[in-house]
């Protein structure tokens, strides 16, 4: 019979659910659907760390930070501190990620817990906006500076050949890398992110050790005498120091977008996160001395283009060039995890009937969210074309605060004693609460320093909230059924064009197992409405 190896049941809220036997190499828990052999090691996740972390920020606002600090010593004590608070929101985001091993980081954890609302905003804004312009600004990043390195082509004096190969280039870096992360991760986008991650330590490398060549061997140790005079010790100033410099060390919660998609998470992410993020603030430390070494504390602070000055003073005109390539890596990285992170929540909020249920398109084979992946890439695409600087500054304290929300959703499971996935890891509750004050801090600031900022970005989650209510919770959109027949030909076109499968998770919880709704399930809909 139809039913077979299925078992019915009336559930306390009085719908007939089916329980869905489950196959190789799925999760019954309704995760995404991951063959174990295409599951990320430690190699592969610390990669994506470092590649997450390190890209063009530690060259856009090492003169910021010196600006806020004016001095050495204090610019150097500041980006040890921001490594601590990093170092601070991982311990606490390794305790959610097995807690909670659901894809989808800060959304997947307000869901959790039934902070429906919140959640639905803070995604929709990270999905349609901050994503999408970050990847955006990082291919055109890319662009610029792999342009400067063929400048040779740019053969029209208004510069109007290089605008056109700047976007250009960015298409092609964003399009190569959406078709990678179409396929497993273990055999293209993280390899991709492997060896990309390499190359961008053996740039890093090749900084630390021109400035520390000069600093031993060429003596050049006088930028280092009375580090800490003239130090701005205030309050506002350090913090500002400290929001700079965190900006450099965003990404630190790569992994959490992806846990099902982790081998083994409960060990494998407290190691890759200590090891990447060991490395980055190393690095991040390391390349500030180097800096130093060879440039004033004003030639620091007044640099709009600090590594092609470093370039110029160290290695000469002729060579200054290779400096622009070299940054051009390390952003291909940082847009590589940006997919990753941006694809893998929208896959999640569609999941969860959150986004359009065609976004939860998933390529069973190789568990990639192509749909997701795919959509990702077309915001980023168009955002190429609009001016983003003033919109991702207005979001950028919107990430703080869910970073706030997050870190009070893990004390609401604890205190409440929220059932999670057994043996989690957990972290004193001091931790959480030094993670949630940082956070509200760093929201509470902006308010101070630029109010008109903060208000675009309130207005931005308040726009979400009404979406929410509107479309969702009172479902004031459906349009007569009209949104549910466009939704099943878009679904037909995506699942033929992209050779997905629907990963909708439509749960109830009996038992505390996953059982389907069986009116939302395809199979045995018309069979079981029939026998009632």
């Amino acid at each position: 019979p139809p039913t077979r190896g299925r078992s019915t049941r009336l559930s306390s809220k009085g719908h007939y659910s089916v329980k869905m036997p489950s196959s190789e190499g799925h999760h019954e828990s309704g995760t995404t659907s991951t063959k174990n052999e295409h599951k990320m090691r430690l190699f592969s996740c610390s990669s994506y760390v470092i590649g997450n972390i390190i890209g063009s920020g530690i060259f856009i606002t090492a003169n910021s930070v010196a600006s806020e600090t004016n001095s050495v010593g204090l610019t150097l004590l500041i980006w040890a501190i921001c490594a601590a608070i990093s170092f601070l929101g991982a311990l606490v985001y390794i305790e959610l990620a097995t807690s909670i091993p659901d894809p989808g980081a800060d959304y997947a954890y307000a869901m959790r817990i039934g902070w429906k609302a919140l959640a639905f905003a803070f995604m929709l804004v990270s999905v349609v906006i901050t994503f999408p312009a970050s990847a955006a600004v990082q291919s055109i990043t890319f662009g610029q500076y792999l342009a400067k390195f063929f400048s040779a082509f740019d053969s029209a004096p208004d510069g109007t050949s290089s605008e056109w190969l700047v976007i250009v280039l960015a298409m092609l870096l964003l399009a190569s890398l959406t078709i990678l992360n179409f396929f497993s991760l273990d055999k293209f986008a993280s390899t991709f992110q492997n060896v990309v991650s390499v190359c961008k330590m053996l740039s890093v490398a090749a900084i630390i050790l021109i400035g520390f060549y000069f600093l031993v061997f060429q003596g050049e140790t006088q930028n280092f005498a009375n580090m800490f005079e003239g130090s701005k010790w205030d309050i506002g100033s350090m913090t500002m120091a400290v929001y700079g410099g965190l900006w450099s060390y965003a990404g630190w919660d790569i992994l959490n977008y992806g846990t099902p998609e982790i081998k083994n998470p409960r060990s494998t992410m407290p190691l890759s996160l200590f090891i990447g993020l060991g490395v980055v603030a190393s690095a991040y430390i390391l390349i500030n001395v180097s800096f130093f070494s060879v440039m004033t504390l004003a030639e620091v602070q007044n640099s709009t283009a600090i590594g092609d000055d470093f370039a110029r003073l160290t290695i000469g005109n002729g060579f200054a060039n290779i400096i622009p390539a070299m940054i051009a890596v390390l952003v291909m990285g940082t847009l590589n995890s940006n997919i990753f992170c941006g694809s893998r929540m929208m896959h999640a909020a569609a999941r969860e009937s959150q986004l359009p249920s065609f976004l939860s398109g998933l390529h069973t084979a190789s568990g990639s969210p192509r749909a997701a992946v795919l959509a990702q890439a077309i915001l980023a695409a168009i955002m190429c074309f609009v001016p983003t600087d003033t919109l991702v500054n207005a979001v950028t304290f919107v990430m703080w605060a869910q970073k706030g929300i997050t870190a009070a959703a893990l004390l609401y499971i604890r205190y409440k004693n929220v059932q999670v996935e057994s043996g989690a890891i957990r972290v004193p509750l001091v931790l959480t609460w030094a993670l949630l004050l940082v956070s509200i801090a760093l929201v509470a600031i902006p308010f101070v320093q630029d109010l008109t900022i903060t208000l675009i970005g309130c207005g931005v989650i308040a726009i979400a909230l009404v979406v929410y209510f509107v479309a969702l919770r009172f479902g004031l959109c459906t349009c007569g059924g009209l949104y549910d027949k466009m939704s099943d030909v878009v679904n037909l076109v995506v699942k033929r064009l992209l050779c997905v499968e629907l990963d909708l998770k439509t749960t109830s919880t009996v038992d505390e197992r996953t059982e389907l709704n069986v009116f939302s399930h395809p199979v045995t809909k018309n069979l079981l409405v029939t026998r009632l």
